[in-house]
């Protein structure tokens, strides 16, 4: 490995680079996250506190009106910053996970290419050429002439910016628009209790309604993007609460059952399987399926996975030409019975053309019915690329509607 370093040595130096920087952060958010969770509870104690004195002097009969006012501000504005409070440390406590599973994988490539990565020199070599093809602002050429692929270079990068850009857009659009609303009601709320203490009561009511829908939407979000219980308790429990979970949003009943003796897999294998499996529950809920059936049935040596929406019974197909529709021949025999009459052909021509047409939109309309209760392209698409990358052969039964899955179980689980 002398000279320039190789492919793999300048991999392996990325990666050992990557994992010494999400170190450093997972560190900075460890300290971030003990700073919120202590000021999070600090806030929590004085919300109560006040919620205790506001309760008190609602049941006295003699209780200022201004004094009750005061109190009923304090508790709104308590309210609002231990919400926030709350759902920064719940935010944090989702991104470490996230970053220190990240971090794991990385360590894991590093360990598996440091046998063919040659002596720590050339590894250095490769860490000081990448570091100044990133800082240099010719990246591509100094790459290019360490002989590394950019791609290869890169994609650790490139795929941590993007789990990043992917979380700042789902937060921006849920919890941080629901926490701007929040602010909004409790300004609403303090002018209300200036002006007409009852209706600032009604709209305290609905302040703590929208924190409490904020807290759960937030914990929905920190599930979606990595659910925690996925690392402490594993496969079986996740998918059960997933199950759960999506059922009440799409209002279906999901069923939920596992066969055999479950047991731990390893991290990246257990969160490839999940998410094939959650992808499939959330793409067959959207084709609005009296139920979803989801059957996990463990083995010695693998797992066989289902996800099976049920529907109504389809549609009758379209009578075929040797049995058309009643009236399907009326044109044309009016056409055949009335040419004496003097009828035009070309008005009989026109009624059939409408009825052809009229038929033919029928038909299709009960060919698409039956394609909405398949599970979606797209989603299709994207369990297989998933799927594939963990080794899991995926395949669809019933016409689309069930999504079968098998994952082969490394020896030792």
């Amino acid at each position: 490995m002398g000279g320039q370093p190789g492919v793999i040595t300048g991999a392996l130096a990325e990666a050992r680079s990557q994992v010494e920087r999400l170190d450093a952060e997972l560190a900075e958010i460890a300290l971030l996250g003990q700073s919120a969770l202590m000021e999070a509870a600090r806030h929590e104690q004085r919300r109560v506190q006040a919620a205790d004195r506001l309760a008190g002097l609602q049941g006295r009969a003699d209780a200022d009106p201004a004094e009750v006012r005061e109190a009923t501000n304090q508790v709104v504005t308590l309210t609002g910053r231990a919400a926030l409070m709350q759902a920064q440390v719940d935010i944090l406590e989702g991104k470490q996970k996230a970053l220190a599973r990240f971090r794991e994988s990385l360590d894991g490539l590093a360990q598996t290419l440091a046998p063919a990565a040659g002596s720590d020199e050339d590894i250095e070599g490769a860490g000081a050429v990448l570091a100044g093809a990133t800082l240099g602002g010719t990246a591509g050429e100094r790459v290019d002439s360490a002989d590394i692929p950019p791609a290869v270079a890169r994609a650790i990068i490139s795929a941590q910016e993007d789990l990043r850009r992917e979380i700042a857009r789902a937060m921006h659009d849920g919890p941080a628009q629901s926490l701007t609303n929040i602010v909004l009601q409790a300004s609403i709320v303090q002018r209300l209790m200036e002006r007409d203490p009852q209706r600032g009561a009604d709209e305290a009511s609905t302040l703590v309604a929208m924190v409490q829908r904020t807290l759960e939407a937030t914990k929905t979000f920190i599930f979606d993007v990595r659910p925690m219980v996925l690392d402490d308790l594993g496969l079986l429990p996740t998918l059960r609460r997933a199950a759960h979970d999506r059922g009440l949003r799409a209002r279906v009943p999901v069923t939920f059952d596992s066969r055999g003796r479950d047991r731990r897999l390893p991290p990246d294998l257990e969160s490839a399987v999940f998410r094939v499996l959650d992808e499939g529950m959330t793409g067959l809920l959207s084709t609005s399926p009296t139920r979803l059936d989801v059957l996990l049935d463990w083995s010695a040596d693998e797992l066989r996975a289902s996800v099976q929406a049920l529907h109504p019974p389809d549609p009758e197909p379209a009578p075929d030409a040797a049995e058309p529709r009643p009236g399907a021949g009326e044109p044309s025999r009016l056409l055949a019975s009335s040419a004496g009459e003097g009828i035009l052909p070309q008005l009989a021509a026109m009624i059939q053309e409408q009825q052809e047409g009229e038929a033919a939109a029928l038909s299709a309309a009960e060919e698409a019915g039956v394609r909405r209760r398949a599970l979606p392209a797209s989603v299709w698409r994207e369990i297989q690329q998933r799927a594939a990358s963990a080794g899991i052969g995926v395949t669809l039964a019933e016409e689309g509607r069930r999504l079968d899955a098998l994952v082969p179980l490394p020896p030792g689980t």
